[in-house]
């Protein structure tokens, strides 16, 4: 339980940022019911992901990619937004939050009302055909039938995400290091701080002067480095509170 105090310290740096941007990992999903891909019991120790999510493996052996691919996008499209994701989309409508970078792939915030979303690995609420450029929401896909092809031209499909052998966008490189150089507040939710170039973010906001908050269930390789301070907790009600807390405060 997060104490009330800490709630209040968290809001008022938000209230007081002029630009406070978030960087959200796999922690924010977890709560979302999706199983972790990483680390005891996720879906890569089943599925080698240099394998089976290579994208020389999506273009000449679909059916194989696709095999981990149809269980990652059954996860995904069950999934639905928690309380944490809808702070930060109301905190976005606020003014008070300018951007999220994630590293997830469940394309929850976008589903949640967060506008201005930087994903450094892209998304699986959608696909598009390999060929023709064709896109689809992923929900529109048979996933029993695999591996899906394009409806127009019969190509192979992707889910819209980054894949081992392709190098992260450009622009969410260039977007990231630019939101994170020139903020007041960084907000590290639900990350562990192990996926690089995600987690430099914080070091490259921390360098250039920004405070940096942790919001995790447990300590990480920034806690008493990097970030200022930690509240420990679950995403969702530690946001949720700190919304409260913030409206109050603006009241």
């Amino acid at each position: 339980m997060v104490a009330d105090n800490e709630i209040l310290r968290l809001a008022r740096d938000i209230v007081d940022s002029k630009k406070t941007v978030a960087l959200t990992g796999a922690g924010m999903s977890v709560e979302s019911e999706i199983a972790p891909f990483r680390g005891p019991g996720g879906l890569w120790e089943k599925y080698n992901p240099e394998e089976y999510g290579h994208i020389s493996t999506l273009r000449n052996e679909p059916e194989k990619a696709w095999i981990m691919l149809s269980e990652m996008e059954r996860e995904i499209l069950k999934a639905k937004p928690h309380k944490g994701h809808y702070a930060l989309a109301e905190l976005e409508q606020l003014g008070l939050l300018s951007s999220i970078i994630t590293q997830n792939v469940d394309g929850l915030h976008r589903v949640a009302g967060n506008k201005e979303v930087i994903e450094f690995h892209g998304h699986l609420q959608s696909v598009s055909c390999m060929d023709c450029g064709h896109q689809v929401p992923s929900s529109a896909i048979p996933l029993d039938d695999i591996p899906p092809r394009c409806e127009k031209c019969k190509g192979p499909v992707k889910p819209d995400a980054v894949f081992f052998g392709e190098a992260i966008p450009y622009d969410a490189l260039t977007r990231s290091n630019h939101e994170s150089r020139i903020c007041q507040l960084m907000l590290v939710i639900g990350t562990s701080a192990n996926v690089f170039p995600a987690a430099s973010m914080p070091e490259v906001a921390k360098g250039a002067g920004s405070k940096v908050v942790e919001i995790n269930v447990s300590e990480t390789a920034f806690t008493g480095r990097i970030s200022d301070y930690i509240l420990k907790g679950p995403a969702g009600e530690v946001l949720e509170k700190t919304l409260a807390k913030v409206k109050e405060l603006r009241s």
